[in-house]
């Protein structure tokens, strides 16, 4: 089966953005494979082909996002825990907990939080950019991504 027009083009200028930004959300080298395979099908399975509004880069980072997102909650969901690493890296070892427990905490997250909240921390986009991206207002998402830190907070204190 040929590829839809553009495709290959699209893999190839946006691949790598793809996998960075899914590896920065799940912390894991085949979580990012997966979320890359799954946004390029999600593309290729589109008829009309790709609606990136003009900000192509911003357009598979959020879809990176969205399918990093899947990812954990998938895991939340099958109750995956990180295996205990023995070794003298406690350092190193209590980083990883905190970043898997952040993961966790994130995927509990209603959908469009997570993915604010991703793509302003882990992706570094600008408040206003996300608001171009949510079409809301700017203080909107400030107000917003200070409850969704409270949200994750709390829910880290548990």
């Amino acid at each position: 089966m040929n590829p839809p027009p553009g495709f290959t083009e699209l893999y190839n200028q946006y691949s790598a953005i793809v996998y960075k930004s899914a590896l920065r959300v799940t912390g894991n080298t085949a979580d990012a494979e997966d979320a890359l395979q799954t946004v390029f099908m999600r593309v290729w399975n589109r008829a009309d082909g790709v609606d990136p509004q003009g900000h192509p880069d911003r357009y598979f980072r959020r879809a990176a996002t969205n399918a990093a997102i899947d990812i954990l909650r998938s895991k939340a969901s099958k109750a995956e825990a990180p295996l205990e690493a023995s070794g003298p890296k406690a350092v190193k070892e209590s980083t990883y907990l905190l970043k898997e427990t952040l993961r966790q905490a994130v995927a509990t997250l209603p959908k469009d939080d997570a993915e604010m909240f991703l793509l302003r921390y882990v992706e570094g986009l600008s408040n206003g950019e996300i608001a171009e991206i949510f079409n809301v207002d700017k203080a909107r998402v400030a107000v917003k991504l200070h409850r969704i830190r409270q949200v994750l907070q709390a829910e880290l204190g548990k």
